[in-house]
């Protein structure tokens, strides 16, 4: 595994680039999708998932009863719905901690100001299918929004081969209260929850990750509906020095490898001896013979970074400019470094916290910017399901002292109409 300087702009260059850039064709394909869910609804979800998903799909059979929590539960194993019932307990007292305190006051002339936030009216949650099941993306989407006091959420995942939906899946909607669930994926499920089917009402806004497909269909019905973002291949940044430990350093890099064949994974560190032993991991049966070695191999050949940086100021960099989806301080230190930190979608600290605390059990959402998004962007949370309006009330002694002011303004940008609305309470 070769070791890079961080001064190599060239040799880091796909580390850092970063933004939403399908292929072409992609884009095309997701727009003939949305078109042909657009006008023929329900028909065209069939027919697509007859395609790809479940060749004996049929329109009833979108729709899944979500079971009573007691029936569902019956029916996986007894370590996994202990554990989704340990997540969704967390993620819930973390999200309810971010609920916003009220804004509500007076100026000393009495003006009134308040702003005012509000639960969106339905919300539309992507949990992928595909290889693997997953439950965990049910409790980071769901729970967030029902703390949010969301009336209406609507879970859509890819159905199974045979039909139905896996059955952690739905014992997730019903830990979690899910109000709807579709057996619909892809971009076709995205066009459902943006325009609406007779089977499926539009929502208001879609959240959850997808592959590209579903992410360039979430980019594409941005206006129509509120989306969270746009999530691509995960990433994981590690930064370590003389105290890490080399297997916890490269088992990180492992674990973000076997997601996605474009996953990026990348260590710094100023301890070239450290990076020397993490590479030797890499490249033997540590990181060879992981158990997802068809996905984890070509990550490691073409998509992993090992860098040699001269001092923190250069790993900061690395940090700042790369923006990690996950960043891993094992560090002796962390807490000096967090201040420094600008640009990630999550922080794990310290050798005790592996990045999977976050995707499962740690309470925080693993719903998170990648592609260089935490520049501008946040992980998903409670916020994301609400909105906010402002509430203005003048007293008179306010619009008093107002009036020639604001009219004079609104007369000096040509809008004579909006003057005479302050010189009339004025005369008032």
């Amino acid at each position: 595994m070769r070791i890079v300087d961080a001064n190599d702009a060239i040799a880091l260059r796909d580390l850092y680039a970063g933004g939403w850039d399908p292929p072409s064709a992609v884009v095309n394909d997701v727009r003939a999708i949305l078109d042909a869910v657009r006008s023929e609804g329900d028909a065209a979800l069939v027919a697509f998932t007859q395609r790809w998903d479940d060749p004996h799909a049929t329109v009833a059979g979108l729709r899944v009863e979500i079971p009573s929590r007691k029936h569902a539960r019956s029916q996986v194993p007894e370590a996994i719905a202990t554990g989704l019932e340990l997540a969704r307990e967390r993620i819930a007292e973390f999200h309810a901690r971010q609920l916003p305190d009220p804004l509500d006051y007076h100026a000393p002339d009495l003006t009134r100001y308040a702003l005012l936030s509000r639960p969106l009216g339905s919300v539309g949650a992507l949990v992928p299918g595909g290889t693997a099941s997953l439950p965990s993306s049910v409790l980071m989407t769901v729970v967030p929004a029902k703390v949010a006091g969301v009336a209406r959420v609507v879970v859509v995942t890819p159905p199974r081969r045979g039909g139905g939906v896996d059955p952690a899946v739905l014992y997730a909607c019903a830990l979690t209260g899910a109000d709807e669930l579709y057996a619909v994926g892809g971009a076709q499920a995205v066009a459902a929850l943006a325009f609406g089917t007779p089977t499926i009402a539009r929502v208001d806004k879609i959240v959850g990750p997808g592959n590209v497909y579903v992410t360039e269909a979430k980019r594409q019905v941005f206006g129509v509906c509120g989306i969270e973002g746009l999530a691509g291949p995960s990433e994981v940044l590690v930064v370590a020095d003389e105290s890490a430990t080399a297997e916890l350093v490269a088992g990180e890099l492992v674990a973000q490898a076997e997601h996605d064949l474009l996953a990026r994974v990348a260590a710094v560190s100023s301890d070239r001896a450290l990076l020397e032993q993490v590479g030797a991991l890499l490249d033997g049966p540590f990181g060879r013979a992981s158990g997802r070695d068809a996905i984890v191999g070509p990550v490691l050949d073409k998509h992993t970074w090992l860098i040699h940086a001269r001092d923190e100021e250069q790993m900061l960099t690395v940090i700042d400019r790369f923006a990690p989806e996950h960043l891993s301080l094992m560090v002796r230190d962390p807490y000096t470094w967090v201040p420094k930190i600008r640009r990630a979608g999550a922080i794990f600290v310290g050798a005790a916290t592996p990045v999977a605390s976050g995707d499962y059990l740690a309470g925080t959402n693993h719903t998170l910017p990648t592609s260089g998004a935490a520049r501008f962007s946040s992980g998903l949370h409670t916020a994301d399901f609400l909105r906010t309006m402002t509430l203005v009330e003048n007293s008179q002694a306010r619009m008093h002292a107002d009036a020639p002011v604001l009219a004079a303004l609104a007369d000096f940008e040509g809008l004579p109409a909006h003057a005479r609305t302050a010189r009339m309470r004025a005369a008032e």
